[in-house]
């Protein structure tokens, strides 16, 4: 563990996954073992999009421990924008994310995790191959042909076409999702990056507790501000309902 700076309530952080080197922020209160959330933000995103600044926030404020950080590629990490790409490589960042915390830190028992758009996915992925105690995720793509097929070819975020097609980016959940539970799922109804019926999809899969929210005539990266504020007000809740013990 590197710690690069700390204050009583957010420590910046260091920690590794497959040798890069990977930049995070920890928001912790000031109680005993809290639960904590992580965050995994979209393609070419980082960890300080306002949806995670904001979740850490609220978050931190009701009692639970949040930690955002920047994927291989993307902000502050090591990597490439080829390596941004990878999808299993992302995977395996949550996943040294989860176990980083765990090692260094005296948590709770009980992990969340929120994803957004790419982010999403690797929340879905990773929640179907271990114990998730609350998952919310917004515009979630379930397989990366479909992104490809929605921008005509070329990932919305910039990554070449080439890139898109690789191995290394193609993935696919549909097998996934009903090993999956404890899901609050948001979807803006006229996205023209993930099509809405992926996030029906999932709902229709996923085991209890479950449910959907498709925000009216909401878009890719939730521009309008009652859609954010809805949006943080019920993730919230659905963090606090599952994650604290009584």
């Amino acid at each position: 563990m590197i710690q690069l700076s700390q204050t009583a309530a957010e420590r910046k952080l260091a920690f590794t996954s497959d040798g890069f080197h990977l930049s995070g922020t920890l928001h912790l209160p000031d109680i005993h073992q809290p639960p904590v959330i992580i965050g995994s933000h979209g393609l070419l995103s980082t960890g300080r999009s306002p949806k995670q600044i904001e979740m850490a926030r609220q978050c931190q404020a009701a009692g639970m421990a949040y930690f955002r950080f920047d994927h291989r590629g993307c902000g502050e990490s090591d990597g490439s924008r080829s390596d941004a790409a990878d999808f299993e490589g992302r995977c395996r960042d949550l996943r040294c994310a989860i176990a980083f915390l765990r090692n260094n830190y005296d948590l709770g028992p009980k992990t969340g995790l929120f994803g957004s758009s790419l982010g999403g996915a690797v929340c879905l992925s990773m929640a179907s191959e271990m114990p998730v105690h609350a998952l919310v995720t917004v515009a979630a793509p379930l397989d990366s042909q479909s992104l490809i097929d929605s921008a005509g070819g070329v990932v919305p975020d910039g990554i070449s076409a080439e890139t898109a097609l690789s191995s290394r980016f193609r993935f696919d959940l549909s097998n996934r999702l009903s090993a999956i539970s404890r899901v609050l799922i948001f979807h803006g109804e006229d996205d023209s990056v993930v099509p809405v019926s992926h996030a029906r999809h999932l709902f229709e899969k996923a085991g209890h507790p479950k449910k959907l929210v498709i925000q009216e005539n909401g878009d890719h990266v939730m521009s309008n501000p009652l859609h954010q504020k809805s949006f943080i007000s019920e993730s919230l809740l659905w963090f606090s309902t599952l994650l604290k013990t009584k």
